[in-house]
């Protein structure tokens, strides 16, 4: 089958577009034959991760159709649609992951081939009021953005949630999600145009990314800030959370560490709460309170998978705003 593989070389220097042989279905598993997939910053960081030199097939997010269904799989029909649940090993909701928690895409092959076989437990049926594109792009980054606004950020109707960064997949659907919930939703960007699209996504106040937060946002008691830009923003994010409030933190794209005033920090009386992804049972959560409020994820852009490396040189510009989608079949 054709697929995108990286062969250890670190980098884009290590993917091609090739053949490679399809997995066999074992006990508990199915065969899903994939329509669409969609990208991750992750996609990119596997680059430099994978470094074994048997060929990798990379990617976390698809959806597709049930081709094959394993021994003592119950639920499923061969035809059926599905999204990939790209968390693996981390069934219930927890304070973090079990030991031996992994992603699909690394260590195991992923989404950017023509099929993938995983454990039943690892699909769910396509929401219906979904094109096979936003499908295809759900995955990761949903149960990200559920998992740090609900389970870890506590987020309730009437609070205010503040998003530095908006523009990736992951801020476009928590600005969906918390409106969904009757908070109040604040984001910030450099562009203009992604300012735009968020107010148009939902979003209450969109505030240049390059100016005065703590002008821009006085007068707003912001309850809840999820940080995923890192150092860059860290302190600038802080300074304008309310006394008592929560800073959740998923990512670190402008920088891993920053000096931290302790003692400012405790007269603050902060909250700081790391997160990371999600389990099956807070997947499950998520589409069901999407299919309630119907809301669906942004697509920038679709690429045929042949031109997978082209849509990743995309994605690393970082000027996309929402969801880069892969298209595998019609």
């Amino acid at each position: 089958m054709k697929a995108i593989l990286h062969n250890g070389t670190p980098g884009f220097d290590g993917l091609s577009f090739g053949d490679i042989e399809e997995a066999q279905v074992k006990k508990g598993e199915v065969k899903v034959r994939l329509k669409t997939a969609g990208l991750n910053h992750r996609d990119l960081f596997v680059l430099n991760r994978h470094t074994e030199p048997s060929p990798l097939i990379i990617g976390s997010d698809g959806a597709g159709l049930i081709e094959e269904v394993g021994e003592d799989v119950v639920g499923f029909e061969k035809g059926e649609e599905v999204v990939i649940i790209p968390s693996l090993g981390w069934q219930k909701k927890s304070a973090a992951p079990p030991s031996g928690f992994e992603i699909i895409g690394l260590p195991f092959h992923g989404t950017f081939a023509e099929t993938i076989v995983l454990p039943a437990e690892n699909v769910v049926p396509k929401p219906q009021h979904l094109t096979w594109e936003q499908a295809g792009v759900l995955g990761l980054g949903a149960v990200t953005g559920h998992r740090a606004l609900f389970t870890r950020g506590q987020l309730e109707a009437g609070q205010t949630v503040f998003i530095p960064g908006v523009g990736g997949g992951v801020a476009t659907f928590m600005v969906q999600m918390a409106k969904a919930v009757g908070a109040r939703v604040i984001v910030s960007s450099r562009s203009e145009e992604k300012r735009k699209k968020a107010l148009e996504l939902g979003a209450d106040l969109a505030i240049d990314s390059g100016g005065d937060w703590g002008e821009l946002l006085r007068g707003e008691a912001i309850d809840l800030v999820i940080e995923s830009v890192g150092a860059a923003t860290f302190q600038k994010s802080l300074n304008v959370l309310r006394r008592g409030g929560t800073i959740v933190t998923f990512g670190a794209s402008a920088g891993d560490e920053f000096p931290l005033n302790l003692r400012d920090f405790f007269y603050g009386q902060y909250n700081l709460l790391g997160s990371t992804m999600g389990s099956i049972e807070e997947f499950h959560e998520m589409l069901t309170a999407m299919e309630e409020s119907k809301w669906s994820p942004v697509v920038d852009s679709v690429y045929p998978l042949e031109n997978t490396i082209e849509a990743m040189k995309a994605l690393e510009k970082n000027n996309q705003f929402g969801k880069i989608a892969i298209t595998l079949s019609k």
